[in-house]
């Protein structure tokens, strides 16, 4: 099973192996998605979380045991139709190739089911036609 999540991280806990830890002691594995981390500042990581159902929420409920934030990513992408001017910048910094450009009438077209939800299209929209629904 997966589970996409945001970890938020104390100062304190910052320094800590979590990727390690959930690797070696419950046999889940952590795919980070983006990370935001710096030595004395709040972290935060987007990871999706793989491994068996019981071994995910062992998982979770030791990190939220070490003061880590864990919520669960229910954020998607939203496109709004009308602001898009279907110019493409978007698609080269999308790394899971959910926006492409149709070759044929060059409209964006967004694959959803491959979204990560990494938001790097996000920023690099000049007409702000992107966004997330939370």
């Amino acid at each position: 099973m997966k589970k996409r999540v945001t970890l938020t991280f104390p100062k304190r806990s910052v320094q800590m192996p979590v990727t390690y830890r959930l690797a070696k002691d419950f046999n889940v594995a952590a795919n980070i998605i983006r990370a935001q981390v710096a030595p004395n500042q709040i972290g935060k990581l987007v990871v999706e979380l793989s491994g068996d159902i019981d071994q995910l929420d062992s998982a979770i409920d030791w990190m939220r045991s070490q003061d880590i934030g864990v919520s669960l990513a229910s954020r998607e992408i939203l496109i709004d139709e009308d602001r898009c001017v279907h110019c493409g910048l978007c698609t080269g910094v999308c790394p899971s190739e959910a926006l492409s450009l149709d070759p044929q009438t060059f409209r964006l077209n967004f694959n959803r089911s491959r979204c990560i939800v990494c938001e790097q299209c996000i920023p690099t929209c000049p007409v702000q036609a992107i966004s997330t629904n939370l």
